[in-house]
């Protein structure tokens, strides 16, 4: 070896380069349940959701966890109320690198007026629930049918 090259050291002698360890993605845990438009909505919403705090790291009983389910009853209830075409909406719960993302699609593809002129009581309330926990509000056209998504992103409190 000529120069300084006998100095250097493979990054991977352990097993793995040191670029994939620095930037490896944290898992994502993401769960989707498909809830029928009716009068169980809410309560087979908050269900689902409840279901899988323990395994994001969510108390139960904690003031996050009351945050996470008034949205989700907020956000369900918007749909029955503006989306009372919609036959079934997916409620989802997106977790990784600290932040969870509530979101709940629906079939109306009219999307919501997030102005603070626009928003009622409800989507207002969840605007502020989610900049508790410094997060926010969103909504966007669905993917992968005629529908949109409103999203509800929080940072997880440790």
């Amino acid at each position: 070896m000529t120069g300084g090259a006998h100095r250097f050291r493979m990054p991977w002698h352990r097993g793995r380069p040191a670029a994939a360890i620095e930037h490896a993605r944290p898992p994502v845990r993401r769960h989707i349940t498909s809830v029928p438009v009716g009068p169980d909505a809410v309560r087979e919403a908050r269900e689902a959701v409840i279901g899988h705090f323990a395994e994001i790291g969510v108390t139960p009983e904690s003031s996050f966890a009351d945050a996470v389910l008034l949205t989700v009853s907020e956000l369900v209830t918007n749909v029955l109320r503006h989306a009372p075409h919609s036959p079934l909406m997916d409620v989802g719960m997106t977790a990784a690198a600290g932040q969870l993302v509530i979101s709940v699609a629906d079939a109306e593809p009219r999307l919501p007026d997030l102005t603070l002129e626009g928003m009622g009581a409800g989507l207002r309330m969840v605007a502020d629930l989610a900049a508790d926990y410094d997060g926010e509000l969103s909504a966007e056209p669905a993917l992968d049918h005629e529908g949109k998504v409103v999203l509800v992103r929080f940072e997880i409190p440790l």
